[in-house]
């Protein structure tokens, strides 16, 4: 059963915890809820679609479905991945719809106590903070949670950064 506990800045929390799947993209953690994630895919052929936005890569194909490739460095306004590295792949689903983010590694899954969930810092940079929920202070750096929805929901934004 999860308690309530106030925290300093009077917020007010449930405890228990949440699991995470981690994953790099330009050297920084991301942490997605492993609810969120359908499927990870190593590299894919992905087929370009004309006239789509820059940070679309194309779609591929996923046992019979066509799915949508977001590079999410562009998406991010992150530099592109160097030549000669490949890219993998988490499988996630927006308006009953399925896209593959397009990331540099996935790391491992993290359970995370509740209580330890933190607001965006203003210090976080901007583009990120406009797609993350929060974030998890971690031993060796900050780990932000991806906002799956605000992160494609490219309908109305158009871009993130």
């Amino acid at each position: 059963m999860n308690e309530m506990v106030v925290r300093k800045d009077l917020s007010v929390v449930a405890t228990g915890s949440q699991d995470f799947v981690t994953i790099k993209v330009a050297g920084q953690s991301f942490g997605i809820p492993v609810l969120a994630v359908h499927d990870v895919l190593n590299a894919q052929q992905i087929t370009e679609i004309p006239l789509a936005p820059d940070w679309v890569s194309g779609v591929l194909n996923l046992r019979g479905r066509i799915v949508t490739a977001i590079n999410l460095r562009r998406r991010l306004g992150l530099p592109p991945i160097e030549d000669g590295k490949s890219s993998m792949s988490v499988v996630v689903e927006h308006n009953e719809e399925p896209y593959s983010l397009q990331i540099d590694s996935v790391g491992e899954v993290l359970s995370l106590e509740d209580q330890l969930f933190e607001r965006n810092p203003v210090t976080l940079d901007q583009r990120w903070r406009e797609v993350s929920r929060g974030i998890y202070r971690l031993e060796s750096e900050l780990l932000p949670i991806l906002d799956v929805d605000r992160l494609l929901s490219f309908e109305t934004n158009g871009k993130a950064a």
